[in-house]
């Protein structure tokens, strides 16, 4: 590694932890809530007695999926129906049957759990073709399925702009399709998916038995705002109406410029993109941008999330990581994923640094900051958390007398044990 240290010592500054306010409205009695919308007569006069429901599951990390799942299904068995999961989830999980089990399990979904079968398989049936002429493919078991409900999050993409971007319309077209249907609908392009993905929606829409869909809104704080159960023929219109939500409600950085972030951790469960690139403003997309986010010179990412096994997506959109990330990632996962997308940015390795400490060094050193007192440094543990950060001086005094800023502790020096990794 180049010695960095030979002509200046770096000195990272003393970081303050301050908390940034958000809108916290959200769903107290989540059962209540899905219950008494799942009971309308609109809804319950689609569901009969014996009938086969298969319920798709993605791969996003959705706060309390367990619960609203199992809510859902203790609903269609009480209505006499045979319900099942579905991974909707593409080609994550390494494009395997097992690998989408293991992320399903990673959020305690089980089939001990729920009491219901999870069917894994990544086996597909053509359903039709695209407008280019392109095969549309959906998963097997619930192409057989007398009835399919998705429940996915309503939220910004970090490739594409539309009126509709990821959501319930998204999981049909992409996550049932398995691996050979997500690299079918990839192959006509990311950039085009502002207007594939409601086209295709409305086919799939139009062929096969979806029942309903639930759809996830969270606050800036991760926790469900809204949980709205929509029919088919209602699903373009509403997921319109919440994608303006969500962008109007979204956590974000209040920060404007950044010399380095610091980014603990990323990993599917908290983006398709491994961290929401609206929020650290590296969106990839063609299309104009519409999010506010900081201007930041240099991020340090320094580890994987657990829960996506290996799968290290968006490690591209860092400037250094750590030995102990690039240890961790599953290439074949990673590669799988960004193959089937044909997002290869993501998953460029940035420079590698031996440690938390040389990473943070580094990237002060890169950005010409050697003096402590004027870095401009933030910390995040990641991007759906946002609400506690952790910040130099120079920002704090900056942010100190905006109302949307609280002081929580005091300036701290940053600690490293003996092998350099943030204590």
């Amino acid at each position: 590694m180049f010695d960095y240290k030979q002509n200046y010592k770096i000195k990272i500054p003393k970081m303050i932890k301050v908390k940034q306010k958000f809108p916290k409205h959200s769903i107290e009695n989540i059962e209540e809530h899905l219950v008494n919308q799942i009971s309308q007569k609109k809804i319950i006069s689609k569901i009969k007695p014996g009938m086969s429901i298969a319920i798709g599951i993605g791969s996003r990390g959705i706060n309390r999926e367990l619960e609203i799942t199992r809510i859902l299904v203790d609903q269609l068995k009480k209505y006499g129906t045979k319900p099942f999961v579905i991974p909707a989830m593409g080609s994550h999980g390494g494009a395997t049957s097992q690998g989408q089990v293991a992320i399903l399990a990673s959020y305690g979904i089980t089939e001990n759990e729920l009491g219901v079968p999870i069917k894994s398989s990544m086996e597909t049936v053509e359903i039709g073709n695209t407008k280019e002429g392109v095969p549309i493919y959906f998963q097997k078991d619930a192409f057989l399925a007398d009835g399919i409900i998705p429940i996915n999050k309503i939220n910004v993409h970090g490739d594409f702009r539309g009126e509709i971007e990821s959501g319930m319309l998204k999981m049909l077209v992409i996550g049932f399709g398995k691996h050979k249907g997500a690299t079918s609908i990839h192959s006509l392009g990311i950039e085009d998916f502002h207007h594939i993905i409601p086209q295709v929606g409305s086919i799939i829409l139009e062929k096969l038995p979806v029942i309903f869909g639930i759809a996830c809104l969270e606050n800036a704080f991760n926790n469900l705002a809204e949980l709205n159960v929509i029919l088919p023929e209602e699903i373009v219109s509403e997921e319109k109406r919440m994608l303006k939500y969500v962008k109007e409600n979204m956590a974000r950085i209040r920060i404007p410029e950044i010399d380095v972030l610091i980014i603990d951790e990323i990993g599917k469960n908290i983006s398709g993109d491994g961290l929401d690139v609206n929020i650290v403003g590296r969106f990839a997309g063609k299309q104009k941008n519409d999010i506010q986010a900081p201007i930041i010179k240099k991020i340090v990412i320094l580890d994987l999330t657990k829960e996506t096994e290996g799968n290290a997506c968006g490690v591209g959109n860092a400037d250094i990581i750590t030995r102990k990330l690039f240890n961790n990632i599953d290439f074949n996962k990673t590669y799988t994923n960004a193959i089937t997308s044909g997002v290869l940015e993501s998953v460029r390795i940035p420079l590698v640094s031996k440690s938390d400490q040389e990473a943070i060094e580094l990237a002060t050193y890169i950005t010409n900051i050697f003096d402590a007192s004027k870095a401009k440094i933030m910390r995040i543990q990641n991007t759906n958390k946002l609400e506690e950060i952790l910040v130099s001086e120079s920002i704090y005094q900056e942010i100190k007398n905006q109302d949307h800023f609280s002081k929580v502790g005091s300036l701290k020096e940053m600690i490293f044990d003996n092998n350099g990794n943030i204590v």
